[in-house]
Formats: structure tokens, C-alpha cells, sequence
């Protein structure tokens, strides 16, 4: 080991450790290096006019994912977790998962063009955009979804002190995810103005927005990063393996769906008679609010077991973490939490969080969140065979909320 690092607690984060942090930092930076060159070398190689109309649309995409954002952040609110990590999360997905996807989804549809060369009867089945149709369902889903995925078990790995449950696993997942969507949204208006004269804002934005944000590649990584937060409450070994195993392919197989709908309508309108278009088709011209409305209602009966999936997921966790409070708090009443305290975590519900109310409203939420971070470190403890009493992390957090009371009573 090395002279700076330390004896870390039980189920801490790596990143804790100095030489982890430091070699995060090197690698993270190396990656972000060569997205950039990737990224500048995509978008700027279409031209200046094409830029100017990709950086407008990133600015309306950003703006956008704002929705997405602040509905993970309310999510969170139990236990919130450092912006850092949020920022994290998007960053991934937007910046390093989306550069390098570009390379491998460009030789993939590449590959299969020149394979409908040798396949002409089926090419001209199909138009113009054969090659799309067919490769966009084959590649993209393992290839987008593996990149982002990487990201999302990084940060499981390298901060596992601070996830605890199935909702922290879906909201981290969902926002590499609503990374993704949030420059890949551009990328598309850029594409298209390329190849047709016109920039649909309205259009791809829209139809990228579905769900608030919370559809497309926002749920596909949640599901997986939800299934990581499974594995962690999972009793057993093979259990804790095969819980990501089966997240990751259930991303997969609905990224592919998605990717597939288009294929699937040419095969059936040639089915039904129909002469395939001669070259590609525009973008329908629909404003931002058309498109999203649209997308949000075709969306639901398309990913009818995904949209009961995420429902099952946020109810399900929410409900978990006000029973881990209410029972790991139990013990705490006189010592970490009054009396009138534990009569509002008794209260809690769904859609209401308690509050210790006082003047200085920063200290009474630091105060909520950090008994909450003692209620879940306890339970964490408790399922690995640890004694919670022996933690170096439940005697610091007692600390802080003697001290947060103090600063409230002072």
C-alpha cells in the first residue's frame, strides 16, 4: 500500500483511498481528453453553419434536462447524495459513453451497407434507409448500452459507500442515461440538418423527451442501475451476479425494440404492397411541445412493461427506504433522534418528507439527511455480518447530528 493510503471502515469507497482518487482523476481525464478530440472532430468536420445549429440545439437539450435532473434530485431526497456524483453520472453518458459510441455505431452501419451491396433484393425491400434500419437495432443497443453501463458500475464501484438500495442504483443509472440523450438530442437536429436542409428542433428534441426525460436511454440505464442496487441487498452470492446480468440484457432487448420499430414498420408496409420511398424521408415538422406529447403517449404502449417496471421501481424503493429509517431509528430515539423526531419519520409518506422545522433550514435538512445516512449505513452493516456499534462511520455520523443539533439550538 501506499504511504498515503488508509485503513479504510467497512464497505467504504474506494475513492477514499488517495492513490484510487488520484488514478481516477488520471484516467477519467485521459478519456475525457480523447471524447473531446472524437467529439470535435465529428461535429466540426459537418461545417460551420451544421455547428452553429448542433450548439443551439445543445443549448436547448441542456436546458431540457433540466426536467429529467430535477425529478432524480426529488427522488433522492431521502438521502441526498453529493452533486458531484450527479454531475458524474451525466457527464458519462453525455461526453465519454456518447464519443466513444460514435466510432463503433459509424463501422457497424458501415458494415452492414456493404452487406446489403451484396444484397440488393433486400436493400431495395427496404429504401434508402436500409442500412440504418438494419444496423441501429443490431449495434447500438450493445454498444451504447455497454459504454454507459460501464460508467454506471464505476461509480458503483469506486463510491459504493454511498449507494445503498434499489432507487439510489435507478436514479445514478437514469442520469448517465439522460447524459446520453442530452448530446446525442443534438447530435441528431445536427444530422439532419445535414442531410436535409432543415434543423427539426422540435422533432428530435421532442420526441428524445419523452417522459420528461425519463424515457429512452434515461430508463434503459436506470433498469440497469437499478438491478445493481438489487444485487446489493441480495443475500446471496450467485443472486448479487445475476441481478445485472439480467438488468443489462433487459436494457439491451428495449434499446433494441426501440431501435427495431422502424424495420419492422417496412417490413410490414412492403408486406402490405406498399413501394418503399425512392430517397429518405424529412423529419415531420412538429413543435417541441407536439412532439414530446406524442412521443410521450406512443412511448407508453410501446414500453408498456418498462413504464410498470419504473412505477414498480420508485414505489417499491421508496417504501424500502422509510422502513429501514423507521426500523434502524428505533434504537436511536434519545440518543441520535428526539422523541418528536421519530414521530415525523413515523409519518413519512410517499410524496411527503419530514422536516425538523427551524429558522435555519439548511442545518434542519443537513440534519434529516444525515440520520438517514445513519439509518441506511446501520442497515448495510447489519445485512454484511457487521456491528453497526464497532463503525468508525455510524460514531462519525452520531457526531455530526450532536453537532447539527447544537448549531440548530445555538
Amino acid at each position: 500500500m501506499s504511504g498515503l493510503d488508509v485503513a479504510l471502515p467497512p464497505l467504504a469507497s474506494p475513492l477514499r483511498q488517495p492513490r484510487v482518487a488520484r488514478r481516477t482523476a488520471i484516467w477519467l481525464g485521459v478519456l475525457l481528453a480523447v471524447a473531446a478530440l472524437i467529439i470535435c472532430a465529428v461535429v466540426g468536420g459537418l461545417g460551420s453553419e451544421a455547428t452553429r445549429v448542433f450548439l443551439r440545439a445543445l443549448a436547448l437539450s441542456s436546458a431540457l434536462s433540466l426536467l429529467p435532473i430535477a425529478i432524480l434530485w426529488y427522488l433522492d431526497r431521502r438521502e441526498r447524495e453529493t452533486p458531484w456524483l450527479f454531475a458524474a453520472a451525466f457527464l458519462w453518458g453525455g461526453l465519454i459513453a456518447t464519443a466513444f459510441a460514435l466510432p463503433f455505431n459509424t463501422a457497424a452501419i458501415m458494415a452492414v451497407a456493404g452487406w446489403l451491396e451484396q444484397n440488393a433484393a433486400l436493400k431495395d425491400l427496404l429504401g434508402p434507409e436500409a442500412a440504418l434500419m438494419i444496423g441501429a437495432p443490431l449495434a447500438a443497443p450493445i454498444v451504447e448500452e455497454t459504454l454507459k453501463g460501464i460508467g454506471i458500475v464505476l461509480l458503483f464501484w469506486l463510491a459504493r459507500g454511498e449507494f445503498d438500495n434499489v432507487r439510489d442504483g435507478f436514479i445514478y443509472g437514469a442520469l448517465v442515461g439522460a447524459g446520453f440523450n442530452w448530446f446525442e438530442s443534438a447530435l441528431y437536429v445536427q444530422q439532419n440538418f445535414v442531410q436535409f436542409g432543415a434543423a427539426p428542433y422540435g422533432f428530435q428534441l421532442g420526441m428524445r423527451y419523452a417522459w420528461l426525460g425519463l424515457a429512452g436511454h434515461a430508463l434503459f440505464s436506470g433498469v440497469f442501475g437499478a438491478s445493481l442496487g438489487l444485487a446489493r441487498l441480495g443475500p446471496r452470492r450467485w443472486y448479487r451476479f445475476l441481478a445485472p446480468v439480467a438488468g443489462y440484457l433487459l436494457a439491451v432487448v428495449g434499446h433494441a425494440w426501440n431501435n427495431a420499430l422502424p424495420l419492422f414498420m417496412a417490413l410490414a408496409a412492403a408486406r402490405a404492397g406498399e413501394a418503399p420511398p425512392t430517397e429518405a424521408q424529412a423529419p415531420p415538422q412538429l413543435g417541441l411541445v407536439e412532439a414530446m406529447t406524442s412521443a410521450s403517449v406512443s412511448n407508453l404502449f410501446i414500453f408498456l412493461p418498462f413504464a410498470i417496471l419504473l412505477a414498480w421501481i420508485i414505489r417499491r424503493s421508496g417504501r424500502w427506504e422509510r422502513e429501514v429509517i423507521r426500523e434502524e431509528l428505533t434504537a436511536e430515539v434519545g440518543r441520535s433522534v428526539t422523541p418528536e423526531e421519530f414521530a415525523a419519520v413515523e409519518r413519512d409518506a410517499s410524496f411527503r418528507t419530514r422536516r425538523i422545522g427551524a429558522p435555519d433550514r439548511a442545518a434542519s435538512a443537513a440534519l434529516v439527511n444525515a440520520q438517514n445516512e445513519l439509518a441506511f449505513r446501520k442497515r448495510r452493516l447489519r445485512d454484511r455480518g457487521f456491528d453497526p456499534e464497532q463503525d468508525p462511520v455510524v460514531a462519525q455520523r452520531r457526531e455530526e447530528i450532536a453537532s447539527l443539533r447544537n448549531r440548530l439550538q445555538g
